[in-house]
């Protein structure tokens, strides 16, 4: 078979002009702009080239929050979403009956609208005059609260952002572990039967690392979602992230383009290349992590 073959270049050129023009030329275009000082967007002027721009944003207090926040939430979601997801699918990889009713149950968050989801959450969790909300209540049981877990303290805020990205992240990886698992050869159970071991040491030994390369998928793609996040923290705190104390690094570049303190194309660039430098390096390091762990 004739390996330089130009047909498969022109089947993959629609992919490569789409890729190059949506992506490619996007990323050079805000690495321009990022070095860019004292851009404006109206007279396509600017006063210098230099490292202002990263300066700025780095030493932002606002930007310096939005990272630590993001942090927490990649940090705290990924593995938590990813471990209730594998303990839920392997419980439905054990159910024969109504297994495809609990899958459609666990899947109706992710289809779920992501405002509609937080407005739910937020009369859960808000604290009001008229009521502390369900969470205060389950709370009142246990001789604990009220916390008001929307304009109260950083830690409460937090723990609503976390608890919400776990439950809208959580229904996608459960469809995808349940498939992977179901995809399992049983001559690997049947063998490991007849051996008489045990059921922690099948799924340690055998289910895993069968699974590994699914489980890597949803960690990349966990991170990458994480590192993205900026409208589950809107439907919970509203548009005003900064005062709030909970904006995102995206929430961040947004802010600088068209929020109140829009209007700084060059800053927006400067985080976005950073944000792209971090998610690069953590899936650089997933990668080579992935090479010792992930069986294929």
């Amino acid at each position: 078979m004739e390996k330089n073959n130009p047909k498969g270049w022109l089947y993959l050129l629609p992919a490569l002009l789409f890729l190059g023009a949506f992506m490619v030329y996007p990323l050079i275009d805000v690495l321009i702009y990022s070095f860019e000082e004292g851009y404006n967007f109206a007279s396509q002027s600017y006063m210098g080239v230099g490292t202002y721009n990263y300066a700025y944003v780095l030493h932002d207090p606002y930007f310096l929050q939005a990272v630590k926040n993001t942090l927490i939430l990649v940090l705290f979601t990924v593995p938590i979403s990813t471990g209730i997801a594998l303990l839920i699918s392997y419980g439905l990889s054990s159910i024969q009956k109504l297994r495809n009713l609990f899958q459609t149950i666990y899947f109706l968050p992710y289809v779920t609208n992501t405002l509609a989801v937080g407005l739910v959450f937020m009369i859960l969790f808000k604290k009001n005059a008229y009521t502390d909300g369900l969470a205060n209540l389950v709370l009142s049981w246990f001789h604990a609260g009220p916390i008001d877990f929307i304009d109260g303290p950083y830690w409460a805020k937090m723990f609503v952002l976390c608890f919400y990205t776990v439950w809208v992240v959580m229904p996608f990886k459960i469809l995808v572990l349940t498939s992977a698992l179901a995809s399992v050869n049983d001559n690997y159970y049947k063998a490991a039967k007849v051996d008489g071991t045990r059921k922690g040491r099948i799924f340690a030994r055998i289910t895993l690392p069968m699974i590994s390369p699914t489980l890597f998928y949803l960690i990349i793609t966990g991170f990458i979602g994480a590192f993205k996040a900026y409208s589950d923290a809107v439907a919970l705190f509203g548009t005003d992230l900064n005062a709030a104390e909970m904006n995102t690094i995206v929430g961040y570049v947004y802010d600088m383009l068209y929020g109140s303190s829009g209007g700084y194309p060059s800053y927006a660039s400067a985080a976005a290349i950073i944000l792209f430098v971090i998610v690069l390096t953590i899936t650089c390091i997933n990668l080579l992590i992935s090479k010792k762990h992930v069986h294929y």
